[in-house]
């Protein structure tokens, strides 16, 4: 019954136009996020995450949703989604968001660019179709929510990603962090940000489908790239202190708590020129005012001992009372240490704070620690 099951759920996942090349690469495909998605190649986690830090990575990131908001009010409909300044941004520049509940929790984390004529949202898979759905009822009466499934996204991230890029899209490597544009290859548009989920200098790419495999086996020439699965994708992230939605926010979580508090300008915080105006803004910036509000807050954690801390982990204090829970953990391949990230309540949240994991019965001792756990290597531009 179960090899049944276990078939049937094959079959019932949605795949990438990439599939049948992470097949041929000797891919080990898990569901996630309703998809067939790669987990690792045969050269195996360890490899793939050293590598991606050393040289450079390329993932499969096509199961994220892409959508187009088009139309004059866009930006002024969009910011009132979002804890953030959005009519401010420059074109080709990207930031990121929040879309948030009334109660001031996170519905999902995105990215989003100026294109100058429309805004180029990229969301997470999980939660694409509720994000779309929401979007479309909050303001799509104001601007054109128009959802993009025709387009793939491929991810290319490591300190040489810009020497394999540059080759195949003359010009790349004139972006710095946190900015896009659009490039010709074969004939098509493909459009490219500088920025990705692994700490590392990198950038992402979206390309028609139809393109697809043919691009990435083209980066797959290069020297430098070799494919990456989700696993590594999640130790990479970790280990650079960045956020996975369902883990480490979800509806439960104020982007105050989730320490998400670069991610929110001035302008929208008391006393900015369009405060407030966001759904849940009175918690938010009654947060963002008075550190007593906050009851909990998320942190970073580095093992005392070599043990590996996993999600959902308990945490306790020296007198073993309940203080929190770590929400991601592994042993981070870079710093060689076990590290985590979890909520504690406010009183056990500063750096230097001891603190037990209690794993299969044994109280592990873990410190509260900056965050990231490796140096991020972000590219600014040559003055930095």
């Amino acid at each position: 019954m179960s090899d049944l099951s276990t078939a049937s759920q094959q079959q019932s996942l949605q795949q990438t136009p990439l599939h049948s090349l992470h097949l041929e690469l000797g891919a080990r495909t898990v569901p996630f996020a309703g998809y067939s998605m790669p987990v690792q190649y045969p050269q195996g986690l360890m490899a793939e995450h050293k590598h991606t830090r050393q040289a450079a990575g390329l993932f499969d990131v096509s199961h994220m949703g892409q959508l187009r908001l088009v139309g004059d009010g866009a930006a002024a409909a969009f910011e009132t989604l979002m804890p953030v300044d959005v009519i401010g941004l420059g074109v080709n520049k990207q930031r990121y968001g929040l879309l948030l509940t009334d109660e001031g929790t996170i519905i999902d984390d995105l990215m989003f660019v100026n294109r100058g004529d429309h805004l180029f949202v990229i969301v997470n898979g999980a939660c694409k179709a509720g994000d779309i759905a929401h979007m479309a009822m909050k303001i799509g009466d104001r601007c054109d929510v128009i959802p993009m499934p025709e387009r793939a996204l491929l991810a290319l991230q490591g300190p040489k990603a810009v020497d394999a890029l540059e080759r195949i899209l003359p010009g790349v490597s004139a972006l710095v962090f946190m900015t896009g544009g659009a490039f010709q290859w074969n004939g098509q548009e493909l459009f490219v940000t500088r920025s990705g989920y692994t700490g590392e200098d990198g950038f992402e790419i979206s390309v028609h489908e139809s393109l697809a495999d043919a691009f990435a086996r083209e980066l797959l020439r290069q020297p430098e790239v070799k494919p990456i699965g989700l696993g590594a994708r999640n130790s990479l992230r970790l280990e650079a202190g960045l956020c996975l939605y369902g883990n480490d926010i979800d509806t439960t979580t104020t982007p105050v708590e989730a320490g998400l508090n670069w991610a929110m300008q001035k302008v929208r915080r008391a006393g900015g020129e369009r405060a407030g105006g966001f759904p849940g803004a009175d918690k938010v910036l009654a947060q963002l005012q008075d550190a007593s509000q906050v009851l909990r807050k998320r942190v970073g954690l580095i093992a005392l001992e070599r043990v590996p801390v996993r999600d959902h982990t308990p945490l306790q204090d020296a007198s073993g009372a309940a203080i929190g829970e770590v929400t991601s953990g592994l042993l981070g391949p870079t710093i060689d240490k076990p590290v985590a990230m979890a909520y504690v309540d406010a009183a056990h949240a500063s750096l230097g704070t001891k603190i037990n994991a209690v794993v299969r019965g044994k109280l592990v001792p873990m410190e509260v620690v900056a965050m990231p756990f490796v140096k991020q290597n972000y590219y600014r531009g040559p003055s930095h």
